[in-house]
């Protein structure tokens, strides 16, 4: 008998299939190997204290490897400053990037709004073609409008 935590991993396999987002597929079939293997009970725990962090930290190399190969140098820094769109892009950078942060404080301090935030993403990326950006962001924009309404209540 499939338990309860299995069947809706299994779920969110067929959900990630039908809306062709790869990362959720990716994401749940590793949890499902993981179970699968026994090895549940030891590295779940590690992954839920550990992964968010190391999920930020990869993409960080991701962002940073176009300075590492040389594609953005200061010539580029440079050019960039002179654009007022460039300047946009650098405040919208800080505040995502302030955001997140908040969204790390949300997840850790309450661990549950991930299941609302992974069904929030699946269902902008099966119904209105939305791209999956991760629940950091998410989080922190939740996070946002929890404090707007604890303002106005």
């Amino acid at each position: 008998m499939l338990s309860q935590a299995t069947l809706f991993l299994v779920i969110l396999l067929v959900i990630g299939f039908i809306a062709k987002n790869p990362s959720l597929m990716f994401a749940v079939g590793v949890l499902l190997v993981i179970k699968a293997i026994g090895l549940d009970n030891k590295i779940f725990p590690y992954l839920q204290s550990k992964g968010i962090n190391w999920g930020v930290t990869i993409i960080t190399i991701a962002v940073l490897v176009p300075i590492a190969t040389g594609d953005i140098g200061f010539k580029q820094l440079q050019e960039a400053v002179k654009s007022s769109y460039a300047w946009i892009a650098l405040g919208a950078g800080i505040a995502v990037a302030l955001i997140a942060k908040s969204g790390l404080t949300l997840l850790a301090n309450d661990p549950h709004i991930t299941t609302a935030l992974v069904f929030g993403t699946i269902l902008a990326v099966a119904l209105f073609q939305g791209v999956a950006v991760g629940p950091l962001i998410g989080a922190g924009i939740a996070y946002l409008a929890m404090k707007v309404v604890e303002y106005f209540t």
